[in-house]
């Protein structure tokens, strides 16, 4: 996972691979999605191993073949093929993708890349733009929906992030231009592919309204009404179908999420990307999972860069993982098959974590499998 992290800021721009890295105010959230992990050890078997083990799961009814979903991140920059390639990596190697509404591939074609297709949106204007949103997103063909949750209006938010431009326009290019010399692979890859990189949001509007940028569609979110739990209650309703909650922290959260129905929460910080100096998501999950665990499936978002970090947050009660940073450096890297790259590394990683722990299956591994040092964990809301 390094190696594709070095080679995607070999390959992108100072700008473009700065807002992959870039957290809010002091980043303090961000290292502690990564170094939390670190401090959990693993407790290895070293007879009686089992030579097969079972790694596939099921998540708000899709199954995975094993425990790492591809969760929704904005428009993707990094690679001409964008969301559509991840979508097809995430085919090749049976797991589900999760799609942003601030992507920048409609919906249609990343559904047609990989049917198993979960469509994320924030609360962006009215119940009627969002029944009418929801309503696109079924008659496209996604399996799921992703309400994201852990994104607020905070205006300290990315201070490490470069400057992004709304549009490519002259300002744009003047200011990109002394970057994209340095990394002339980025541009050509775009060049070859016939279109500029491409800041638009597909799949906010109705069909044959424009596109707006992404800068509009986040001027668009600020202006919208903060939504209730009983919007959020109504937005499950309306969808009827498999609901994700992402963004939970505290168990208080956790719990409204099952009185609304919702079928999965994700525990998350958004990457680390919203309120600076929130616990690191793997330190809050073992409290939520003993909170709910049995009422709605669960899975950790943040941090995971190893297999056994996958492990690790199974067997503190999550069902399966959400990477963001990672997939997107294996985009960065070398496309459809960097992703695949990253993905085989992760499930190669857990596989070989199960085999050390001498479980068979992913489904037997459990807190008795690690060592927590005291005080790890972070009580939100209990």
């Amino acid at each position: 996972m390094d190696e594709a992290q070095r080679r995607a800021k070999k390959n992108l721009t100072r700008g473009v691979y700065g807002a992959l890295v870039a957290g809010s105010d002091r980043g303090v959230t961000v290292d502690d999605n990564v170094a939390a992990f670190g401090e959990i050890g693993l407790a290895p078997r070293v007879a009686g191993l089992s030579s097969t083990r079972e790694l596939t799961t099921t998540v708000m009814g899709q199954e995975l073949s094993f425990p790492v979903m591809i969760s929704p991140t904005g428009v993707q920059a990094v690679h001409p093929e964008a969301e559509v390639a991840v979508a097809r990596a995430a085919a090749n190697r049976g797991i589900t993708m999760g799609l942003s509404s601030f992507a920048s591939k409609p919906l249609s074609e990343v559904v047609a890349a990989n049917p198993r297709t979960f469509f994320q949106s924030y609360w962006v204007g009215t119940r009627d733009e969002m029944a009418a949103r929801m309503q696109r997103a079924k008659d496209a063909g996604a399996v799921g929906m992703i309400v994201t949750l852990d994104w607020s209006f905070s205006n300290g938010r990315d201070w490490g992030s470069p400057y992004i431009p709304e549009r490519i326009n002259l300002e744009a290019v003047r200011r990109y231009a002394p970057q994209v010399l340095a990394r002339p692979r980025w541009l050509w890859h775009f060049v070859k592919s016939g279109h500029l990189p491409d800041l638009t949001v597909p799949n906010l509007n109705a069909p044959g309204e424009p596109a707006p940028t992404f800068f509009e569609a986040y001027g668009q979110w600020m202006q919208s009404a903060l939504p209730t739990w009983d919007d959020v209650r109504w937005l499950r309703e309306h969808w009827g179908g498999p609901f994700m909650i992402k963004g939970i922290t505290r168990v208080d959260d956790a719990r409204r999420a099952v009185d609304v129905g919702a079928s999965a929460l994700s525990v998350s910080n958004h990457g680390g990307n919203n309120l600076d100096s929130t616990p690191a998501s793997i330190r809050a999950l073992p409290v939520i999972a003993e909170a709910v665990g049995s009422q709605i499936e669960i899975v950790l978002d943040g941090g995971v860069r190893r297999g056994s970090d996958v492990v690790k947050a199974v067997a503190l009660g999550a069902r399966a993982v959400m990477i963001g940073r990672a997939y997107l450096w294996g985009l960065a890297a070398n496309g459809q098959a960097g992703v695949e790259n990253v993905l085989d590394i992760l499930r190669a990683g857990v596989d070989a974590t199960v085999l050390g722990l001498g479980r068979s299956s992913i489904h037997d591994v459990t807190r008795d499998d690690l060592w927590l040092p005291p005080n790890f964990e972070r009580r939100l809301g209990a």
